[in-house]
C-alpha cells in the first residue's frame, strides 16, 4: 500500500471545466496537469511559453512539487520543460504554471484540455552547513565532467 498525503487544491475560475490532476494507472508516480487555456495556444519554432494548469495547490512543508515532462508528449512533439524538474516550494500559493519550449522548426499548437506535464510530491530535507577545511576523501576525489572517460 502506497502513503496518500493530502493536499489542498484550488481549481482556478479558468481551471473549472478541467480535471483536477491524476495519476493514469496504479504505479504512476506523476499526476498529468493539463492546459488550462480557453483557445488553442501557438508556441513558434525556438519559443518559450508559460502555460496555466487552472489550480493553485498547497503542499505541506517537508515536500515540494516537481512538474517535470510527460514522456508520452515528449515522444511525439519537440516540446521540453527548460527548468525541468520546476519546483514547487511548499510555501507557493499561486498558480502552477508549466513553462514549454518548442525546439523544433514548425509552430505547435496546444489545445485546451491537453495534458502537457506530470506533477510529482516528493519529501524534502533541508540541509545545514558544516564548514570545515577540507572534505573526507573519496575513491573519485574531485573527478567530474566525464572522468570515468565516458
Amino acid at each position: 500500500m502506497v502513503d496518500r498525503l493530502p493536499i489542498r487544491i484550488v481549481r482556478l475560475p479558468h481551471g473549472k471545466r478541467f480535471p483536477l490532476p491524476a495519476y493514469q494507472t496504479d504505479g504512476a508516480v506523476g499526476m498529468d496537469l493539463v492546459a488550462a487555456i480557453e483557445s488553442p495556444l501557438t508556441v513558434p519554432s525556438g519559443h518559450t511559453v508559460r502555460v496555466p494548469s487552472g489550480i493553485a495547490i498547497a503542499i505541506p512543508e517537508g515536500y515540494e512539487g516537481q512538474v517535470r515532462p510527460r514522456s508520452g508528449l515528449a515522444s511525439r512533439l519537440p516540446l521540453i520543460i527548460p527548468n525541468s524538474p520546476g519546483t514547487i516550494d511548499s510555501d507557493y500559493r499561486g498558480e502552477v504554471q508549466i513553462l514549454l519550449t518548442n525546439i523544433g522548426r514548425e509552430a505547435i499548437e496546444i489545445s485546451p484540455g491537453t495534458r502537457i506535464a506530470q506533477l510529482v510530491i516528493a519529501p524534502v530535507v533541508r540541509a545545514e552547513w558544516c564548514e570545515v577545511e577540507e572534505l573526507p576523501p573519496t575513491g573519485r576525489a574531485s573527478g567530474g565532467f566525464g572522468h570515468t572517460g565516458t
